[in-house]
């Protein structure tokens, strides 16, 4: 049994253990950041209500019994989400909030940290990564103006990476760059 400064040490060391983990940039490394297929995945600039906002969705294929999304024109590239026609469990994932997506540059997981959203501006669709701090950064952009479900194509540096917790593959994507784009790429 622990003596009472024994149990207190123990306990002093525990706790600053979990404070290292979640207070600083370790926490970054609990989770890595694996390479996917980027050819099974569509960002979409999904509309929200009258349409005249969107959000993020993005859509894997995961098997190739069905397909999960279809795409047509250019500029921008028009989607039509065929997983909302089908019970698509074991064919494709949707991703449409932060669980299930975030924004990692490097090894620093932004997860709350960064808000994404699509915006419409200068007659576009913008997928942005806003931080509290003023930070705004665009990630991927529609390519022409349009109206319905629109791809999403990144920006040059940003890609797609699926979130690990060892050699466990998770249910959450990251928006991912390695290095924090220059001033002047930000937006």
């Amino acid at each position: 049994m622990f003596s009472q400064s024994r149990s207190a040490k123990f306990l002093a060391a525990v706790v600053a253990g979990l404070s290292s983990l979640y207070c600083t940039p370790a926490f970054a490394s609990l989770f890595q950041a694996q390479e996917v297929k980027s050819e099974r995945f569509i960002l979409v600039a999904a509309p929200i209500g009258d349409g005249s906002n969107s959000q993020l969705n993005i859509y894997e294929q995961v098997s190739d019994r069905r397909p999960c999304f279809a795409r047509s024109g250019n500029k921008p590239t028009v989607v039509n989400p065929l997983l909302g026609t089908f019970d698509f469990t074991g064919i494709c994932n949707r991703y449409i909030d932060s669980n299930g997506y975030s924004v990692r540059v490097g090894k620093r997981d932004f997860g709350s940290d960064m808000r994404l959203t699509v915006s419409h501006q200068a007659g576009e669709a913008l997928l942005m990564g806003h931080s509290p701090d003023g930070l705004a950064l665009l990630l991927a952009r529609a390519g022409g103006s349009g109206s319905g479900f629109m791809e999403l194509k990144f920006e040059p540096g940003w890609k797609l990476m699926r979130r690990h917790f060892g050699r466990r593959p998770l249910g959450h994507v990251y928006v991912y760059r390695e290095t924090m784009p220059e001033q002047k790429q930000a937006f």
